[in-house]
């Protein structure tokens, strides 16, 4: 019916009623002042890692076990990523091995929430504070999900989700970056939108990117956002049968249903197989393909991919 609405009416690009009511939306969601709808998840983590004007030799520490968007976007910002091992329990980066690979070029830290369950916030948000770094929050994976009865993606000085099919909310491609500070707020609308200024358009003080969501997807993304609640039961019921199914079977560690400080959202369901199957992982996707299950693998550690190693980065991680 959205979408409908803005064939009909014409607001099928980058302006529209949908846009400000899917900002607004998402914002009041997370709690959080100000929503900047963008073209993807990516380019959200693209804005993000501009708006804290790094230099070159600066350092953003960030989990080695993420999407390769994640150091892409530090990378070209002109900084560097340091990377932290992930927790074999969670999987996400391993809070007591941040402290460590902070030095005098450290800038920030990206905490990105893996695959259905949050990083533990408190102590990496005590560890920003005590060393004055700014903290970017990827919660991609998590919509919807809380830590400690709060919403992920409202904990960061700027916070970034991603709406790809495969996530909870999806506007086919599209992103949102979330901020509580005003000034932040301006300068990624002004970065999304080849930083047009308002009084003299063609003329550019800074150069800015082409990241403008449609009204088109904005309108999925309020629909969807309607749903919320109904997705997150759904993958939480999916999640549950899928570990009393597998439970029994030998040679498979689960994915853990909660922690002290969250349920498990299940964004998707992973398996990790013990050393003492016979056979990699791989094989198993292939087997489980030939009696029709599908999967994907888990991402590869950044320290381990090619196009990094090419240039020199992580070298000895």
């Amino acid at each position: 019916e959205f979408v409908l609405d803005c064939l009909r009416t014409g607001w099928i690009s980058s302006a529209g009623k949908y846009l400000e009511r899917f900002e607004r939306g998402w914002a009041d969601y997370c709690g959080l002042k100000h929503g900047i709808a963008v073209s993807n998840g990516t380019a959200a983590l693209q804005i993000a890692a501009r708006l804290l004007d790094l230099n070159p030799g600066d350092e953003v520490i960030m989990p080695t076990f993420t999407i390769v968007s994640c150091a892409h976007a530090v990378i070209r910002a002109g900084a560097v990523p340091v990377l932290v091992d992930c927790d074999a329990y969670t999987w996400n980066m391993d809070i007591q091995s941040i402290e460590e690979r902070i030095t005098a070029r450290t800038k920030a830290i990206m905490a990105v929430h893996i695959y259905g369950l949050p990083v533990d916030m408190d102590p990496l948000l005590d560890l920003a504070r005590r060393y004055d770094l700014l903290v970017i929050e990827d919660a991609a994976e998590v919509i919807g999900q809380t830590y400690r009865g709060r919403p992920c993606g409202s904990f960061g000085d700027v916070s970034v989700f991603s709406f790809y099919p495969n996530k909870h909310i999806t506007t086919g491609e599209g992103g949102m970056v979330l901020t509580g500070d005003d000034a932040l707020a301006g300068r990624c609308r002004a970065l999304r939108n080849l930083c047009f200024q308002p009084e003299k358009r063609f003329v550019h003080e800074e150069l800015g990117y082409n990241f403008r969501m449609t009204n088109m997807q904005a309108a999925l993304g309020v629909a969807q956002l309607e749903r919320l609640p109904e997705f997150i039961e759904c993958k939480r019921r999916m999640g549950k049968t899928y570990t009393e199914k597998l439970l029994k079977v030998p040679g498979l560690e689960l994915m853990p249903a909660r922690t002290d400080y969250a349920d498990n959202i299940y964004w998707v369901y992973g398996l990790v197989l013990k050393d003492e199957v016979p056979f990699d992982a791989k094989e198993a996707m292939q087997r489980l393909g030939q009696a029709g299950i599908g999967t994907r693998p888990f991402f590869w550690p950044m320290h381990e991919q090619p196009v990094f190693m090419k240039k020199g980065l992580f070298a000895g991680e």
